[in-house]
């Protein structure tokens, strides 16, 4: 088989995670029932799903020059991701989440640090990785002129793209039309993407739609098929759309289906929600099969 050649280019953060029976209102402190630091950032978390998956995965990106930073290269390195696109900005903060994990679900609070300074510059370094790629997976945790830049290289170098628009934002209907998939959850998908009088959303022939327990979807012509998710006990939502997307660009790199990738996502993105973290429970290609 095919080994599946991803580069991803996005955000990598530390997460800083604190557990708590409930979420605190505005103004009210709770004790928390414990609290990790552990690596996380959508790009980081899609380039580590992909890698447990046997893909060879690259991932571009920036740090802070600060202890983050290093932990964060070094669980690449241990976790087979290649890490040479990695820079390290001096006197910048890695990028950090707080996030508040509670009845299963979360809130996260985003400081961008080295990630925004990921500059169309920095991307032209390494046209020839991207060149080499079989699908490239990008966010919008990095500036948007990089997102902007990146699509048009992508179509100048003829690879592929997959956009995850999280966290949510507009980009011109030339941009999204250079995508070949582009991976919203639900809540994005509705504020980016208006229904037309048909009752089907704009570039309904991209969109893979993640809708949590209820798995995800996508357009075959103008009707909307549904590939259920595994029906697991969830710890830990913080991820789950991540593996997802690293687990579809592996599957389609192998030249699978649309409907056979969109299930094969679905199926590692159902063991990361059992562990806490993004990153914990992220499967290995043996657990999948």
């Amino acid at each position: 088989m095919h080994t599946p050649k991803i580069t991803v280019i996005g955000s990598i953060n530390m997460d800083l995670v604190t557990l708590a029976e409930a979420m605190p209102k505005q103004g009210e402190t709770l004790s928390g029932e414990s609290f990790k630091t552990l690596p996380g950032g959508k790009g980081a978390n899609q380039a580590v799903a992909a890698a447990r998956l046997g893909a060879e995965v690259h991932i571009i990106g920036k740090v802070g020059d600060d202890p983050f930073g290093k932990t964060l290269i070094d669980n690449f390195e241990s976790q087979g991701v290649k890490t040479e696109a990695i820079g390290i900005e001096a006197g910048v903060s890695s990028g950090l989440a707080n996030i508040i994990v509670s009845d299963q679900d979360n809130r996260i609070i985003i400081i961008a640090g080295a990630n925004g300074e990921m500059h169309p510059d920095y991307i032209d370094k390494f046209k020839k990785r991207i060149e080499a790629s079989d699908y490239i997976l990008i966010q919008f945790e990095i500036p948007k002129q990089t997102v902007e830049h990146i699509l048009d290289l992508c179509e100048t170098l003829d690879v592929p793209v997959i956009i995850n628009p999280a966290p949510a934002m507009q980009l011109d209907d030339a941009y999204w039309a250079k995508a070949a998939y582009i991976t919203p959850n639900d809540t994005e998908a509705e504020k980016l993407f208006a229904y037309d009088t048909d009752g089907l959303p704009k570039f309904q022939d991209k969109l893979v739609i993640t809708n949590g327990a209820k798995g995800a979807s996508f357009f075959r012509g103008d009707r909307m098929i549904t590939v259920p998710s595994e029906k697991v006990e969830v710890t830990d939502t913080t991820g789950a759309g991540d593996t997802f997307n690293g687990a579809l660009a592996v599957a389609l790199a192998e030249g699978k289906a649309l409907e056979e990738a969109v299930a094969f996502a679905n199926k590692a993105a159902s063991f990361s929600v059992q562990k806490l973290g993004a990153q914990s429970g992220m499967p290995k290609r043996s657990e999948i099969e």
